[in-house]
């Protein structure tokens, strides 16, 4: 009996020893909840609170007493999600302030379009540039009507047409400028104007872009004049950028102060030519009423489609002028007929008949309108005048 007297103080040990790990879980458990300052005031004190929980060896009636109240695992992970439940209580006010947040962006609009967008911070200056070119286009600005007389034919009255036809329109009210772009300088010269003497020519627009409006010369019409420099103009420009378009760029300057522009063209389809074709919307072809003169049409035309194709899309022909016309011979009245056969409408129906007037009138520096003005070769321009403004206002 001794013996089994002193062996039961040994056996208390072993049994706090089987329920200690259930004590250390709930330990666990304790330290694993949220470290919230709220949660801890608000945690109810239970077996952890006790002397188990400052790590005192407990005695057996200790043990057994703390054990009946400490459920299994299962109780104590319903008491932390109790606890979970609270905390989530607590935080559930802060969530539900998300939809007044989302009526913000209105009231944000609302306030008014003072507020910077974000296309504004990006390229404020290239916005008020397009802007600016936008209400700059909505404006209508009237441009001058610029007529080219083109054949690279010489001597088909290229020159005579261009002055004659031009003082036709001054005559009718008609703001009219001449552009002189024959090295030759035929027409600075029909109004009385010496081509060698002349200072300033079109060689210095072409080529030192110097403004048109320098070289203006008042007369019966505002003329461009001309000088023999312009020979080497196409020499000089054929390293320049926008070479074609030269003329174009120029005549912008001056294009709003006149109704009409008419470009007396070399007899050729070079550099000088392509300028003009390029500046120009209407072309007008001089054609002497010989075949010769008439072969050369189906060149320029290839030319003029390369043009449109490349340069000047809107530039179109006018109309084919059957000029230097002597009815009393078969071989005019022929050539006429082979005309009005292939190009049908696009011929005149004014003609222009050989008379002695356009030889005597450059010699008097000026135009057969002011040199005779009752005479038959006036009346043809004046009716070929009539014919291209009737165009003009039908289309």
């Amino acid at each position: 009996m001794g013996f089994l007297s002193r062996k039961k103080p040994k056996s208390a040990p072993v049994e706090v020893q089987e329920e200690q790990p259930i004590v250390d879980e709930l330990q666990q458990m304790e330290e694993a909840l949220p470290e919230m300052p709220r949660d801890e005031g608000a945690r109810p004190a239970g077996p952890a609170a006790g002397p188990a929980a400052a790590g005192d060896p407990p005695s057996p009636a200790t043990a057994q007493e703390t054990v009946p109240p400490t459920t299994s695992p299962t109780a104590g992970a319903s008491q932390a999600d109790e606890q979970l439940t609270t905390v989530f209580e607590a935080v559930t006010p802060e969530a539900e302030e998300a939809p007044l947040n989302a009526e913000e962006p209105e009231s944000e609009e609302d306030e008014g379009d003072g507020r910077m967008k974000a296309v504004d911070l990006l390229a404020p200056t290239r916005l008020d540039f397009l802007k600016e070119k936008e209400a700059a286009g909505q404006e209508p600005v009237k441009t001058a009507e610029v007529i080219a007389f083109a054949n690279q034919k010489g001597g088909v009255a290229k020159t005579t047409t261009t002055l004659n036809l031009a003082v036709a329109f001054a005559e009718s009210g008609y703001r009219v400028l001449c552009i002189d772009l024959d090295p030759q300088g035929n027409l600075t010269m029909s109004q009385g104007i010496d081509p060698d003497k002349v200072e300033k020519s079109l060689y210095d627009v072409l080529v030192n872009d110097m403004p048109i409006s320098e070289i203006i010369v008042k007369r019966e019409i505002d003329i461009a004049v001309a000088s023999i420099d312009l020979a080497g103009a196409e020499i000089a420009m054929s390293t320049k950028i926008g070479r074609e378009r030269s003329l174009e760029k120029a005549l912008k300057e001056v294009s709003g102060d006149y109704d009409f522009v008419c470009i007396d063209t070399p007899p050729s389809l070079g550099l000088l030519t392509i300028n003009a074709l390029t500046a120009a919307n209407k072309v007008i072809v001089p054609v002497q009423c010989e075949y010769l003169s008439m072969r050369g049409l189906v060149q320029l035309q290839n030319t003029l489609r390369m043009i449109q194709e490349n340069l000047n899309p809107d530039v179109r022909i006018e109309g084919i002028l059957p000029t230097m016309l002597d009815s009393r011979t078969i071989h005019a009245k022929e050539a006429v007929e082979i005309l009005e056969e292939n190009f049908g409408d696009l011929v005149f129906q004014s003609r222009i008949k050989k008379a002695i007037k356009f030889a005597e009138a450059p010699v008097k520096g000026s135009s057969v309108l002011k040199y005779d003005s009752d005479s038959s070769a006036a009346n043809y321009y004046r009716e070929l005048a009539k014919e291209v403004l009737s165009h003009g206002s039908s289309q």
